[in-house]
């Protein structure tokens, strides 16, 4: 694999199709998008894992919507970690990169030694899909449950959307020759076509608080491919994700050559954040003047931080607000 080669994947989503076992699935590989979410706050390790986590969850779910739609995935807990937000903002013409953003919210001083998922405590895992101006929102909420937001997305799709779905995915700091040590990030997601009537379990599901996992809604020969491919899975090695000598291609082809893949045009993936004055003065639009004055800093401004992004806005009070002086 040539640099060339590395550098045409990274970033992207590559959509595919097992023919013979009747399911789908993405790769992706996260570099410059995850650089760009992280380096805008200073994460203690945890949180940073817990973010890069999902926001490869968001690249692999996310290319699925339509142009202009908008994911987001959204973690709430009582633990250290108390909130993750991920958007996925779908191309604004085909051809053209989907755009993420994310955070995360967190109690610096209960942060501990324990994994990164043990920073979480009870709540609820979170996919909500805006289709525009004009069209209801989606959204769909499943406790956090398992051993990673994984499992926990695994959940979300075997209990809300009854599909039968399963992920792989590698993450951390890499350093390579030559290079500044960057983040990297791969990951797989398997899922079975939906179906006209889903076969579950009646008294519950097998999994955390009975919860329904991807075993509950298969039977007879969906489950034998099930079983098949994810054995097929997990022969799946961490360097085969992100490592430089592997396109997404090879990998599908390896791991998956008897169940006769087809690959689509894949996706690019960049970071991007949709915060601009005009949002911010759009969202202070509700206030009166009175309001907007105790608003207002010692220096005489009207401030406002993009939590994803960083970016500072000052603004001049008399110029916001539904009592905003027009000519000030």
């Amino acid at each position: 694999m040539s640099f060339g080669d590395k550098i045409a994947w990274d970033d992207t989503v590559l959509p595919f199709q097992l023919d013979r076992s009747d399911m789908r699935g993405r790769v992706a590989r996260l570099d410059g998008v995850l650089s760009g979410v992280l380096k805008q706050h200073d994460y203690p390790a945890p949180v940073e894992a817990l973010v890069a986590e999902m926001a490869l969850l968001t690249a692999l779910i996310g290319q699925t919507i339509k142009l202009r739609w908008k994911l987001s995935l959204q973690v709430q807990t009582n633990g250290p970690v108390r909130m993750i937000a991920t958007d996925y903002y779908g191309p604004d013409k085909e051809g053209h990169p989907a755009r993420i953003r994310a955070y995360a919210s967190f109690d610096r001083d209960r942060i501990t030694d324990a994994t990164p998922f043990q920073q979480l405590g009870a709540g609820y895992f979170a996919i909500l899909i805006d289709q525009g101006e004009g069209m209801q929102p989606y959204q769909g909420i499943t406790p956090v449950a398992g051993n990673s937001l994984s499992d926990c997305a695994a959940a979300y799709f075997a209990q809300s959307e009854q599909l039968p779905t399963t992920f792989a995915l590698t993450f951390g700091r890499s350093k390579e020759p030559g290079q500044e040590e960057h983040w990297r990030a791969g990951g797989l997601m398997l899922q079975h076509m939906p179906k006209a009537s889903p076969f579950a379990a009646q008294d519950g599901g097998s999994g955390e608080e009975g919860l329904l996992q991807a075993d509950d809604l298969v039977s007879g020969d969906e489950q034998e491919n099930w079983n098949r491919v994810n054995a097929h899975l997990q022969t799946l090695e961490e360097f085969e994700l992100i490592g430089p000598s592997v396109p997404p291609t090879d990998l599908l082809v390896r791991l998956f050559h008897e169940e006769r893949p087809r690959v689509y045009d894949s996706q690019p993936v960049r970071f991007g954040c949709t915060c601009s004055e005009d949002r911010v003065r759009q969202s202070l639009s509700i206030y009166s003047a009175k309001d907007i004055s105790r608003m207002t800093t010692d220096d005489g401004l009207v401030t406002a931080d993009c939590q994803f992004c960083g970016a500072h806005y000052k603004l001049d009070p008399k110029t916001v607000g539904f009592e905003a002086d027009d000519n000030a």
